[in-house]
């Protein structure tokens, strides 16, 4: 069995996290720390866990686990490991964007590497230091990739995207507060969000050539979980070839599917799948894909990952079915 550590249990990516690998079949989780919640049972902060009686919160670490999720906030996993040091051979797989950019895979001598899969699936087999992608970026990526691996991205590419409130985290904030966010709707960061360098850099590593503006719109929902996420650009290539091109880019990832019906989130909810809908409408190509931000977003692909690095069935612990009613 695989043993597992988790640093920073509270927040809802955690919450998940610990819920598909107390089902996963070659894990077993050791310790969950968490300086606040130290000696508190995992019920009483993630409340659908509440049958799991033997496992709480912990104040110490187990430095030689065999793989170690860190799920603190952004900016707190690079201080975090300054400040400790696990074994040798503990795979660290980071949920933070502190590792994501080619400018920041190093840390001393520890060098992380890009889990976007299926893209980088070859690139993390047999590594050690893993850097999870954000949620946006996984979302609006998968929809980009096969495009960008033909070369078909142009100098403008136009993105609307929107996701649910627990994309924001569960600490209240103005704009998370259920009397703002119910019957509402609104715009933040635009053109400027922070997963847009990390989308740029994976879609340069396939077709060099782009330095095309990446026009991303996000906006904040009044729903729960999920991210939708549209994607258009004008191209000369046939509906046809199109579907073709997407098909056969993904026929060997299990965890994205390729169609030309329409999406919608109740389709992907629960679960670690990303379904693109590809469709060309008057010259234009137009991708929408759909996630669960915490999900494929964020735990389900850390899992995957890890699945990849032990060398397992990359579906382990992730055979979810989505919640559509």
């Amino acid at each position: 069995m695989i043993k597992v550590g988790i640093i920073g249990g509270s927040g809802y990516v955690a919450g998940e996290l610990i819920r598909c690998l107390l089902h996963h079949p070659e894990a077993e989780i050791d310790f969950i720390y968490s300086h606040s919640k130290a000696d508190l049972a995992i019920e009483e902060v993630h409340g659908d866990l509440f049958t799991i009686k033997k496992i709480a919160f912990s104040q110490s670490i187990n430095y030689a686990v065999d793989v170690v999720f860190l799920c603190m906030g952004h900016g707190h996993s690079r201080s975090f490991l300054e400040e400790n040091e696990f074994s040798s051979s503990t795979r660290i797989i980071d949920l933070s964007s502190d590792f994501r950019h080619n400018a920041s895979r190093d840390l001393g001598n520890k060098q992380f590497y890009y889990g976007l899969l299926p893209l980088k699936k070859e690139t993390i087999k047999n590594k050690k230091y893993i850097a999870n992608p954000g949620c946006f970026a996984t979302a609006i990526q998968l929809a980009l990739l096969p495009a960008a691996n033909a070369h078909l991205l142009p100098q403008e590419v136009h993105i609307h995207g929107i996701t649910g409130s627990t994309g924001a985290g569960g600490s209240l904030s103005e704009t998370g507060h259920f009397s703002w966010r119910n019957n509402n709707i609104s715009i933040y960061k635009p053109f400027q969000h922070q997963h847009l360098q990390e989308i740029s850099e994976s879609l340069k590593s396939l077709q060099p050539e782009f330095e095309g503006s990446l026009n991303f719109i996000p906006h904040r929902g009044n729903f729960t979980r999920g991210i939708l996420a549209s994607v258009y650009f004008n191209s000369s290539i046939d509906e046809e070839d199109l579907v073709n091109l997407y098909s056969t880019y993904y026929e060997s990832d299990p965890y994205t599917s390729v169609t030309t019906q329409q999406v919608h989130l109740k389709q992907v909810v629960n679960t670690n799948h990303c379904l693109l809908q590809v469709q060309k409408i008057d010259g234009k190509v137009l991708i929408t894909s759909v996630i669960d931000n915490l999900l494929k977003g964020a735990a389900g692909q850390a899992i995957q990952n890890m699945n990849i690095l032990f060398n397992l069935d990359e579906t382990s612990g992730l055979q979810l079915k989505a919640s559509y009613f």
